[in-house]
């Protein structure tokens, strides 16, 4: 996956270089088939990598993400297992934050349903909407080139009180 932007100008009008990337920064791709063993094995994929890796989270947040991609990936296991047979997890993590985002082939787009307290289900997309917006990140849903979608959550890392998180990057479709 090819990255790409540019420095912002700096007061005096030159672009500061760019800061070495920390050993944690990084972006990892995995597949895995549309069924419902794939929900805990993406999980735990996820765990992994970020423990693996080092990435200065907290268990909040950390556990915010496992709960992310186990919606995500149910969703599409659920959902879109008949147009998609696989599903695609990639987490990319950045100085300050960290992105998953759940790919499948099939064409819909879902939005958040508001709760209705008389199912059981259907929420899946409120609850990721609302972990994402109570950590101070953002998610989307968005068509691939390929006629299917991806929806992506990213959340920033604890961050010095003096910073704000940087903005994380907007996929390219």
């Amino acid at each position: 996956m090819d990255v790409s932007g540019s420095v912002p100008p700096v007061m005096g009008g030159e672009p500061e270089a760019p800061a070495a990337p920390l050993a944690y920064e990084g972006v990892w791709r995995f597949t895995a088939p549309a069924l419902e063993e794939s929900v805990p094995q993406a999980r735990r994929a996820v765990r992994d990598l970020l423990g693996r890796q080092g990435v200065p989270a907290d268990q909040d947040l950390v556990y915010s993400l496992l709960l992310i991609v186990s919606e995500l990936v149910t969703n599409s296991v659920r959902h879109a297992a008949l147009l998609s047979p696989e599903v695609a997890v990639e987490v990319a993590i950045g100085r300050e934050w960290v992105r998953v985002a759940v790919e499948d082939n099939h064409p819909y787009r879902p939005k958040a349903l508001e709760a209705d307290f008389g199912q059981t289900g259907g929420r899946g997309l409120l609850l990721v909407r609302e972990i994402t917006l109570e950590a101070g990140g953002v998610c989307d849903v968005e068509h691939t080139s390929t006629g299917g979608k991806v929806i992506w959550a990213a959340l920033p890392l604890t961050a010095p009180a003096a910073q704000a998180p940087a903005a994380p990057p907007v996929p390219a479709s």
